[in-house]
């Protein structure tokens, strides 16, 4: 078992799949989330929950799961909403980027996180970044993540490691990483309690979760859950 670990955990189902990844791993895990009035206001409000609901069906790894800490970042709330210049929207659509990207979120994220794990003695950081599904986002890829990485650890004379287990999986392999870590125990939990529909829509329970299950964020878990069953139902057949 390794020390500690500081996970970003945003309410959606990859961070929730990351946290049990990392209480299996680690001694003492805590969880930091981001409020900056995004779009996906659902995501943040479903974080208590899933926390919540986590400590009460796994009592085995409740002991080891510590605080939450909840950061206000209104400022990039600020900046995601600010109208983009027709240019700036050309460039953003010539490299395929979505209107909901905001440039520099995910350095943001990290370098608030890393100012906490320093003050909390933790030098593991933690974030579902995935390039497999996002790889549009470039504040997302492993190779700006690695950068990020040697540039905290030199600001802050202190040694941080981004840790990013879904980093090359789909969809597919994240619901079985959860099925490896949890059962479905874990399965159910992700399905019920974690939030990644770009609506902020939680009205619906689909075989593969909540959502408006029209959106592509809808759509990309779904899509990933009818994969995973198939490949489940290949293996029990033979």
């Amino acid at each position: 078992m390794q020390k500690a670990a500081l996970v970003l955990f945003s309410g959606g189902q990859d961070s929730a799949t990351c946290l049990a990844w990392a209480l299996a791993r680690f001694e003492r895990v805590e969880t930091i989330g981001f409020d900056y009035a995004q779009r996906r206001r659902a995501e943040v409000d479903a974080r208590p929950g899933f926390i919540a609901a986590l400590r009460e069906r796994f009592p085995r790894w409740e002991a080891r799961l510590g605080a939450d800490h909840r950061v206000d970042m209104g400022e990039l709330g600020q900046l995601a909403e600010t109208a983009l210049s027709p240019e700036a929207q050309a460039r953003m659509t010539a490299k395929g980027l979505p209107d909901a990207f905001v440039p520099g979120r995910n350095l943001m994220f990290f370098t608030y996180a890393a100012a906490l794990a320093y003050r909390r003695e933790i030098q593991v950081l933690v974030g579902g970044m995935c390039e497999t599904d996002y790889s549009a986002y470039p504040d997302g890829r492993d190779d700006t993540l690695k950068a990020l990485q040697v540039a905290l650890s030199l600001g802050m004379e202190y040694p941080v490691t981004i840790e990013t287990p879904l980093m090359w999986m789909d969809k597919a392999a994240t619901w079985q990483l959860a099925f490896e870590l949890g059962g479905d125990p874990l399965v159910q939990l992700i399905r019920e309690e974690t939030h990644s529909c770009y609506l902020g829509d939680r009205s619906k329970l689909f075989e593969w979760g909540r959502g408006c299950g029209l959106c592509p964020g809808c759509g990309l878990r779904a899509s990933g859950w009818q994969a995973w069953q198939e490949a489940r139902a290949v293996s029990a057949s033979g």
